[in-house]
């Protein structure tokens, strides 16, 4: 078992409470995984005491010396990339090809943004008169506050983290109970490469003291939250009152669209990684299904096909395609989604039970589901699962799918398979969305491309990251200079 402590003032101490808790294996329920402090209001104060007095130090150290230290952060994460994918893979439950994959991720989120801080700085803007400079100046914002998911424990800390403190930033981060084993490991990663005291603090605990401390101390200029749209809409409402600056990107009810031309086989092996990649468990993921009517048949008999297919078990274990969900809270709610839909008059093609056989007893283990006949009113076509069950909508036309699509008040990410180039651009066109994919999966990002989503998905104000990152975590100040006296 792992001992963590929180992170400030480039210390690890204990929480104020005095308090503890703990991780379980979601494979393995019986196995602890770490034990952590459980911070309250009163260590989140402390930990944004340190990073203001970290600040100034921080912001007046140079864009291509910060950029060193996440450089020299991303090699030491790659000398333990075995280690934290094996650690991940058991906090969090993904299969471990999954885990190493994310893992790498964070490695090459920080080798980007040290390699971007050769390239950070304002720009030079033509005068109308002669013997003046106009220019810009790009500043950190001072201290940054981030809340992040358990769903991907590393990558979306790494993808906060490094473009807030290659822009001068001092941050506090508090990471989810469920998974916070990794957002610590990146904190021990740039320590050990340098980074000052106090330039970053972890705190773990109950989101409602130290979230809520976060998002209404005066001295924290800006928050970055990626979670549920209920949490999010309650910490933008916190933020708003004092102007703070805030980005919070949600949730999603991402569709698959398969058109009559599309090719079958690709579409079901597309909706297969979306749907149940990650157990479903990622913000991206496909879980509506919108087929044209005149391929639905064939189409379900790939896709139901492809997914009896699936290994589901440990995802330590070799060969395992899906792992388990992160929690009994977290599989109950699956089960719970499915049933309804029967009751709505869904009809379940495959999956739809949890997983009980041998060591499966253990953890939170179920089986893929695909339901079918789902229409556009019923609650599995509305709500956000986050877990693996795909519900199938019939259409009637190309326009009817991308109406349906476009029928939620959410909008992260969607994919289109098709061979009609004129189709495809037109979706492209038409599409409520912040992520667009044709013939890919809905799930899956390129690290240097901008990432949000629209409508309640996101406050679609400033994109997490790629170069644009830095937008969200740094200011601009014009700069009028004459000097033709």
């Amino acid at each position: 078992m792992h001992t963590y402590q929180n992170f400030i003032a480039g210390e690890w101490i204990a929480a104020k409470s005095g308090q503890t808790f703990q991780t379980t294996n979601p494979a393995d329920s019986r196995e602890v995984v770490a034990q952590y402090v459980r911070g309250e209001q009163a260590d989140a104060t402390g930990a944004i005491a340190a990073a203001k007095g970290a600040a100034a130090g921080w912001a007046a150290t140079t864009a291509v010396a910060r950029g060193r230290i996440l450089s020299k952060a991303s090699q030491l994460l790659e000398s333990r990339k075995a280690e934290l994918a094996e650690l991940l893979t058991r906090e969090e439950g993904k299969t471990l090809v999954e885990s190493s994959g994310e893992v790498q991720r964070a490695i090459d989120i920080f080798r980007f943004f040290g390699g971007l801080s050769y390239t950070l700085g304002g720009q030079t803007i033509p005068h109308d008169l002669p013997g003046n400079l106009l220019f810009t100046r790009r500043e950190p914002l001072g201290v940054v506050a981030l809340i992040t998911p358990w769903n991907f424990p590393i990558a979306i800390p790494a993808w906060k983290l490094a473009p807030a403190l290659v822009s001068g930033n001092a941050v506090v981060i508090k990471p989810a109970s469920q998974a916070p084993a990794m957002t610590l490991e990146l904190a021990r990663a740039l320590a050990e490469a340098g980074l000052p005291k106090g330039v970053l603090s972890v705190v773990t605990g109950e989101g409602r003291s130290v979230g809520a401390e976060l998002a209404s101390h005066p001295a924290v200029a800006a928050l970055s939250f990626t979670g549920s749209y209920a949490v999010g809409s309650a910490i933008y409402q916190q933020l708003a009152p004092r102007m703070a600056r805030a980005q919070m990107e949600m949730g999603g009810k991402n569709p698959t669209i398969v058109l009559t031309d599309a090719d079958l086989d690709l579409a079901a092996t597309l909706v297969v990684k979306a749907g149940f990649g990650l157990t479903g468990q990622a913000c991206t993921a496909t879980s509506r299904v919108i087929v044209e009517h005149r391929v639905l048949e064939p189409f379900l008999d790939k896709l139901v096909a492809k997914t009896r297919a699936l290994k589901v078990g440990n995802g330590l274990a070799a060969g395992i395609d899906m792992g388990p969900a992160v929690s009994r809270q977290q599989l109950e709610g699956n089960l719970a989604y499915i049933d309804g839909a029967v009751k709505d008059g869904a009809k379940l093609l495959c999956g739809g039970q949890r997983l009980t056989d041998g060591d499966l007893a253990h953890g939170w283990f179920m089986q893929p589901t695909v339901l079918a006949d789902v229409k556009p009113a019923m609650r599995l076509a509305c709500e956000e699962v986050f877990g693996p069950v795909v519900a199938v909508l019939a259409v009637e036309s190309f326009d009817e799918a991308i109406a349906v699509a476009n029928g939620l008040e959410v909008g992260l990410s969607a994919s289109l398979v098709t061979r009609d180039l004129k189709k495809a651009m037109l979706y492209a066109e038409r599409i409520e969305a912040g992520v667009v994919k044709i013939n890919q999966i809905s799930t899956g990002l390129a690290l240097q491309a901008p990432f949000g989503g629209v409508k309640k998905s996101s406050t679609d104000s400033f994109k997490e990251q790629g170069a644009g990152a830095i937008e969200f975590y740094s200011k601009l100040k014009t700069v009028y200079l004459d000097y033709s006296a």
